[in-house]
């Protein structure tokens, strides 16, 4: 069993907690929560340095709870924003919160006796609520001058906070305090930007409970250059496969800096500390290898998604720069192949316009409409010269048939020169 507090520390993802959370921790299996606002369809990989608090703790023998804030998903956590967010309508908060609820069983064992993960959602009792019944029954336990004091708070003073996000982290606070009462859940953890509302949530206790609850915090993970981390070009590194595919989730892994490697490799993989320091030791040997980028890429693909789409990410990450990977190339899927090939240009043409093509010439020229070569002299030239490629196989004579199989029954992909691609979708 391993100690939850020392694992924490050594992986670096230590931020700060109460006094006398460690002893607590020590002295009996101790229930624990973190919540997240379904503010949208699925996770990310940002809630996935959260997740992992969850996943240590419950490897060290506690209790994990998960609450997905179907009540406060509707008020917005006014916490390292600098501006307030958009609210959505329950409907849409209901189906972000199943989304989430699929992803959090994939990290947490709902069913491991004692210490099996538990889900809540907090619409359940604070719909039972009426305005004047939380005024008095909660309100009532916390000061504004204590409110105020909080960093959420006084970061947004200037720029505007609304009543509705001032009043989130008294919302935060007496969630706490209902999973202590009824759950006995003795310990609330959450990114270091969430300190304030959850020592809200053991003032809460204290006063209305008279009881002892307990705060840890996670340092935000940021970049080497210490921007935001978590962010690809096309925005948020998704956990939805839908969202972000398999191959681009891969991809991001893969292309983190060593700088970074070091402490994501901590973060986020369940690798342990020799394992890690054995990698390290390798990578600074050999860095052009990229050892510590490819071992985090394939632990965080594998748990998140599978290790059929990590062996997929793998075989597709391969086929851009690879040469003899025709096999590879034939072996992926419809969906995969034009992830990898996103922006790459298309030219459609019927299987008619294929069959009765008399040379690969005329296919990469006059039938697909110029758009591959805008002549048959110039396509000519360039197969004999070496620099045309149809399925990752180079075409060596411009007077043959193009007799090749197509990818999933109806692509064939053309390479010109050495980074211009093209896929020729063949239609009914």
């Amino acid at each position: 069993m391993i100690d939850f507090i020392e694992e924490l520390k050594w992986r670096g993802m230590l931020n700060d907690m109460m006094p006398g959370t460690e002893d607590q921790l020590k002295k009996e299996m101790t229930s624990a929560y973190i919540g997240f606002d379904p503010t949208a369809a699925s996770l990310h990989i940002g809630n996935l340095a959260t997740i992992m608090l969850l996943v240590h703790l419950q490897r060290a023998g506690h209790k994990p709870y998960a609450l997905v804030g179907g009540a406060t998903g509707m008020i917005g956590d006014p916490s390292g924003k600098s501006e307030e967010r958009n609210l959505l309508d329950e409907g849409t908060l209901r189906k972000n919160q199943e989304g989430i609820k699929v992803q959090l069983e994939k990290f947490l064992a709902f069913d491991s006796g004692k210490n099996a993960a538990v889900m809540v959602n907090n619409y359940d009792w604070f719909k039972k609520f009426g305005f004047l019944e939380f005024l008095r029954d909660a309100g009532k336990h916390i000061t504004v001058n204590y409110m105020m004091a909080k960093d959420s708070v006084k970061n947004r003073l200037e720029t505007g906070l609304s009543f509705t996000e001032f009043s989130y982290q008294l919302l935060q606070g007496y969630d706490f305090y209902h999973l202590y009462t009824e759950h006995q859940v003795k310990l609330q953890m959450g990114g270091s930007d969430q300190w304030g509302n959850i020592t809200t949530g053991t003032e809460f206790i204290r006063r209305k409970a008279s009881g002892e609850a307990y705060a840890l915090t996670t340092p935000l993970v940021t970049k080497a250059d210490g921007t935001k981390f978590g962010k690809s070009e096309g925005g948020n590194v998704w956990l939805d496969p839908e969202m972000t595919s398999p191959y681009k989730f891969y991809q991001f892994w893969l292309n983190c800096s060593d700088d970074d490697s070091h402490r994501l490799i901590r973060v986020f993989t369940l690798l342990g500390k020799d394992e890690i320091e054995k990698l390290e030791k390798e990578h600074a040997e050999a860095p052009h290898l990229r050892i510590m980028q490819q071992a985090i890429a394939k632990d965080v693909t594998t748990r998140v998604h599978s290790e059929a789409d990590y062996n997929m990410a793998v075989k597709a990450s391969g086929i851009l720069f690879g040469k003899d990977v025709t096999a590879e190339l034939e072996e992926i899927d419809e969906k995969t192949l034009l992830q990898v090939f996103e922006g790459v240009p298309m030219v459609e043409i019927s299987r008619t316009t294929l069959d009765s093509a008399a040379t690969i010439t005329d296919l990469l020229s006059t039938e697909t409409n110029s758009e591959i070569f805008p002549s048959k002299g110039e396509a000519r030239k360039m197969i004999q010269q070496g620099g045309v490629s149809i399925n990752k196989l180079k075409a060596t004579d411009p007077n043959e048939k193009p007799a090749y199989k197509l990818l999933q029954g109806k692509y064939l992909l053309c390479q010109k020169g050495k980074k211009n691609y093209y896929l020729i979708k063949v239609g009914s």
